[in-house]
């Protein structure tokens, strides 16, 4: 059959791509590069425009990235963008979400996903053997799978009939960024208070870092309100002077803390990634992490299945990818949110029990590495992908 416009053709229905990724932030760039690279055709819909994202300026979000995360962003060669912007310290590596956003641009226009941005998705409709997407503009997306990377108010898994659990913290992050007049050294620091943890992550340089300061939602709603004097005034006592002498160094920003997790993380030729499966708290800075994992994981099972000649968007195909990640991050969502109820809190017993417990980690080196080792993302079957290896 004559192709002109380059569509992919299976069971004898054209498809504008194999995989059309709804959501541009980071896991679905990540995912869109690795599906590329191995050959499948990818498109990524983002309704925010690219170019205005990939010039903003900083907007208080940065991610703590683990040794496994490093070693997918190698594999699928954005880390070599990213190199000359990131701070290393003994954990892992920080880095801005303008400057990791910039580096999947470039990757994506070099892999090849056609990456249509500015557009949002207003409907979606299984085919036989596919998927339709209709934009705003009226504009159709055909393809084999269908994956949401479209956060934790997903309307990929809405439209799929995937329903939610969750709850709020009571809690809101106040987000901005912190000069400071001695050097962090590359290490993060977070305190544990009962209104809630206050985050402290090195940026480049040495003397910036971000802050995520948690706190009940009426008293950061009251303390968002302040005076950039009367902010930092309220931040201090909490902030201590180990660093020395602390301004305000960028635009202050909240965002609303809760756990949200699908019930299902796949449908008929759907499957959700990152935060449209999972979202969870930021005390452990896992979000970005556990999202990649997924990334590594569908990204595996798709290739794979594609090379064994299976129709990837199968239900035992997409099945395969839920039995790798649906209990690993539901069970780390669950434990950062006992985490953040425990140390949450001024009970007395709750303190002597944190305090007994963390005693035990320190003191165990067993203990010690298989936590260091969960917060690299090097337990369990991990991804190829995390391994530092090509699928």
């Amino acid at each position: 059959m004559d192709n002109p416009a380059g569509k992919a053709i299976f069971g004898g229905m054209e498809k504008d791509a194999d995989i059309v990724i709804v959501g541009g932030g980071l896991n679905g760039p990540a995912l869109g590069v690795a599906l590329a690279q191995a050959g499948l055709r990818v498109t990524v819909v983002d309704a925010r425009p690219a170019g205005a994202r990939a010039e903003a300026g900083f907007d208080g979000r940065a991610y703590a990235l683990a040794l496994a995360s490093k070693r997918l962003l190698s594999v699928i060669g954005v880390w070599p963008r990213l190199e000359a912007k990131l701070e290393e310290g003994p954990m892992g590596f920080m880095a801005e979400d303008r400057h990791l956003y910039a580096a999947f641009l470039a990757a994506m226009a070099e892999s090849g996903v056609r990456l249509i941005s500015g557009e949002t998705v207003v409907s979606q409709e299984v085919t036989a053997g596919g998927v339709v997407v209709e934009l705003a503009s009226g504009r159709r997306v055909s393809a084999r799978v269908l994956v949401g990377c479209d956060g934790r108010a997903s309307g990929v898994a809405q439209r799929a009939g995937i329903g939610r659990t969750g709850w709020g913290y009571g809690q809101t992050a106040l987000v901005t960024a912190i000069r400071h007049e001695k050097d962090h050294h590359g290490i993060a620091q977070q305190f544990f208070m009962p209104s809630g943890p206050l985050a402290i992550l090195p940026l480049p340089g040495g003397h910036l870092s971000s802050i995520v300061w948690s706190e009940t939602d009426a008293q950061a709603q009251a303390i968002q309100a302040l005076s950039d004097e009367d902010y930092l005034a309220a931040l201090r006592p909490r902030f201590g002077d180990f660093l020395g002498g602390i301004s305000l160094a960028g635009e202050r920003f909240t965002y609303p803390l809760n756990l949200t997790l699908a019930n299902s993380f796949v449908a008929d030729r759907v499957a959700l990634v990152g935060d449209a499966a999972h979202g969870v708290h930021p005390i452990a800075g896992q979000g970005l992490n556990l999202g990649l994992r997924d990334v590594g994981a569908l990204a595996q099972v798709l290739i794979e299945a594609q090379r064994r000649g299976e129709d990837i968007g199968a239900a035992d195909v997409l099945e395969r990818y839920q039995r790798w990640r649906r209990f690993d991050s539901t069970a780390l969502a669950l434990g950062m949110d006992a985490v953040n109820r425990l140390f949450s809190n001024d009970n007395p017993v709750l303190r002597l029990g944190r305090d007994l417990g963390l005693g035990l980690v320190n003191a165990v080196p067993g203990l010690r590495r298989g936590f260091m080792r969960q917060a690299a993302g090097l337990s369990g079957e991990v991804p190829k992908l995390l391994q530092g290896v090509a699928v």
